[in-house]
Order: C-alpha cells, then sequence, then structure tokens
C-alpha cells in the first residue's frame, strides 16, 4: 500500500488528532442522542426556576449564541453543511452502485487499512524522529498508536479525494459565506508580494508562547504561497505579558532601521530575554545603530501606533494571540499550516476580494 501525505514530523501530532476526533465523535453523539431523545417544540420550555423567575429553553439558547463569535458561527455552520453535503452525496452514489455507504466506501478506498508491513515500513524510514518524541519506545510497543494514526490520515486523504470528485460530478454549489472583517494595515511591515490576491493580518504578542508556535505554520506558509500571499503584522501585547510591550516598541525601532522582520525573527527566538537590556543587545547584535534604536526605544516613539493596534483588536473583538484576518477571514490560535491552507487555497480560487485592499509600506 503507498503510503501519501505522511512525513515523520506529522506521525505523533496525526495520532494525536486521530484520538481527538474520536473524542468529539463519541461526545457529539452523545448530544445527539440528548437532544433526539428531548426534543421540545416549545423554546420557552423552562430550565430552571430562582424562586418565581424562569429560565427557559430560549434564555439559554440565546446565552449560547452570544458567547459565538460570527467566524466560530461560521465554522460551526461550514463543518455541519460539509457533512450534511457528503453524507447526501456518499448515499445517493451508494445507493446507485446497490450498495450500503459502508461498501460503497470501501469498494472506493475511503476506508484502507494499514497493515503492520505499512507501520513497520514508516517506523524505520522514520525511526529517528521517532526515537527522539518516543523516547526511544520499541516498534512493538508503539505499534497500535502507529497504526490508528496513519489509518486516519489515509482515511481522510482518501475520503477528502473522494468527495472532490463526488461534488465535481453533482455540481454542487454552496451559497454560505465566511465573515468578513475591514482590518486597516496601513503602514505595517510586511512582506511577500505587494498585489498579492490574499492579505494575511496577524495581531501578535513577542511574549506570548502561542504566537511562537505559531511563526512554524507561518513559515511554512509564506514558504509555500510565495509573492501570491502579502503577511502584514501588527501588535497586540497582551497585558498580564510584562515584556510584550518593550518588545513591540522594540521590534517597531528596529523596522525604523529597515530591519523589523529580523529583529521580529530574533524574538521570537528566544523569548527568555525580553527585559530592555536584552532587547538593546539583540538589536546591537543585528548591526543596528546602538544609538538611533536606543533613542527610539528610550523615548518610546512607537507606542502610539502600538496603542493604536491594540484599539482596532478590541474593536475587532480580538481577546488573544495570535489572531489572523485572511482577506478579511478571521483565523485565531497557533493553528497548523493545513487549516492556514484551507483558507487561502478558498480565496485565490476567489481570485482578488470585491473590495480594494489598503496598501502597506514594507519594511524588512
Amino acid at each position: 500500500m503507498k503510503l501519501r501525505g505522511y512525513s515523520g514530523r506529522a506521525w505523533l501530532s496525526s495520532i494525536l488528532r486521530a484520538a481527538s476526533l474520536v473524542a468529539m465523535a463519541a461526545a457529539l453523539a452523545g448530544l445527539t442522542g440528548i437532544a433526539r431523545a428531548d426534543q421540545r417544540d416549545d423554546d420557552n420550555a423552562v430550565f430552571a426556576t430562582v424562586g418565581d423567575h424562569q429560565i427557559t429553553e430560549k434564555d439559554v439558547d440565546d446565552a449560547i449564541m452570544r458567547g459565538v463569535s460570527p467566524a466560530q458561527l461560521y465554522d460551526l455552520r461550514k463543518r455541519a453543511l460539509d457533512k450534511l453535503v457528503n453524507d447526501y452525496l456518499v448515499d445517493q452514489a451508494a445507493k446507485k452502485a446497490g450498495l450500503s455507504t459502508q461498501q460503497y466506501l470501501a469498494a472506493q478506498g475511503a476506508l484502507s487499512k494499514i497493515t503492520d508491513a505499512d507501520a513497520r515500513k514508516f517506523y524505520d524510514d522514520h525511526k529517528a524522529e521517532i526515537d527522539a518524541k518516543a523516547k526511544g519506545q520499541s516498534f512493538e510497543q508503539l505499534r497500535s498508536r502507529i497504526v490508528a494514526g496513519l489509518e486516519h490520515n489515509l482515511a481522510r486523504k482518501n475520503q477528502e479525494d473522494l468527495m472532490a470528485k463526488l461534488r465535481n460530478q453533482n455540481n454542487v454549489t454552496v451559497m454560505l459565506e465566511a465573515p468578513r472583517f475591514k482590518v486597516a494595515s496601513d503602514n505595517h511591515p510586511w512582506s511577500g508580494g505587494k498585489d498579492a490576491t490574499v492579505t494575511v493580518i496577524e495581531f501578535s504578542d513577542f511574549q506570548c508562547p502561542y504566537c511562537r508556535a505559531a511563526e512554524g505554520s507561518v513559515k511554512q506558509v509564506r514558504a509555500k504561497y510565495g509573492d501570491r500571499v502579502k503577511f502584514v503584522y501588527e501588535d497586540f501585547p497582551l497585558g498580564f505579558h510584562e515584556h510584550a510591550m518593550d518588545a513591540a516598541r522594540a521590534a517597531r525601532c528596529a523596522g525604523e532601521q529597515d530591519k523589523f522582520w529580523q529583529y521580529h525573527d530574533a524574538l521570537f527566538e528566544d523569548q527568555s530575554k525580553l527585559a530592555v537590556a536584552d532587547l538593546k543587545a539583540k538589536a546591537a547584535k543585528l548591526g543596528l545603530d546602538s544609538h538611533e534604536f536606543a533613542t527610539c526605544f528610550d523615548k518610546r516613539a512607537p507606542d502610539a501606533a502600538i496603542k493604536a493596534d491594540q484599539a482596532q483588536g478590541q474593536a475587532l473583538g480580538i481577546t488573544g494571540t495570535p489572531t489572523f484576518y485572511i482577506n478579511g477571514r478571521q483565523l485565531s490560535g497557533a493553528q497548523p499550516p493545513d487549516k492556514f491552507a484551507e483558507v487561502m487555497d478558498e480565496e485565490l480560487a476567489k481570485g482578488p476580494p470585491p473590495t480594494a485592499r489598503q496598501a502597506s509600506n514594507k519594511t524588512d
């Protein structure tokens, strides 16, 4: 069996992802069972009483919805819509073939199995990296986890291919649109293509561990898409991070000497050294004019612009970092590269958005 789309770096995360999906499926099945057993026609059904005060089903549902952002609601709707479309397509294709759903999927290779030989080959091919991550555990100890992870990835890839084929054959049109936010990005550091079809704006905090974790995905995406995508950096230092504001100020002062991105990378490379003395030492190490940098930093020249970024982020509803806007579509947290690619590929396929994006001045 030929294994596609697997790398040594992805094997452990794939296994963990498979386990989390199994848990999620079980939870959703439980919730579905509860809903079916407890359906109500009246959204004024009382869920609780506090003295003479009643709390109804509608009160509870409204409270839930107030806690769901437009981007989260879109994600929930999209997942549900994709499942409904895919389930219908598979059901119709299975009926046409005179097969059950499971038989049809098996015949299409969507339920492929990983053999011990496949798992052993993967283990042997990536032994050094697996040993580093699994602390020297043997193949026998890891067999079931490797098989589960590889089967999950293989099934997902095969099902994606099958669904793409069925959607093309059945002229599926999706009208659900992702919410978009207007994000000002003038005069911010950027890289990539000046007139790119896709603009990614990141609100970040140099002391945030999740922002550092996201850097790997961002670099992979930048390398993959090149000048087809424009990346813009904006500051959102969080108040409970002692050195975040100083680091943001220092990066902007480095940008005044055309070395924002070099300084940006140096900050994320070692988040343990963000005290003022460390920040000035980084500037000297990168070959910046130390006097010019210190003057900019000590006079807090960039602070007004940093606070403007914070104000815009708060107006957008940002509560944590990193938060990305891909052509205005919000993506929160340290997401894997494939999540970025999912949104970016959709945007690239659509072409330039209907409203012109604001130009930014490139700072290297």
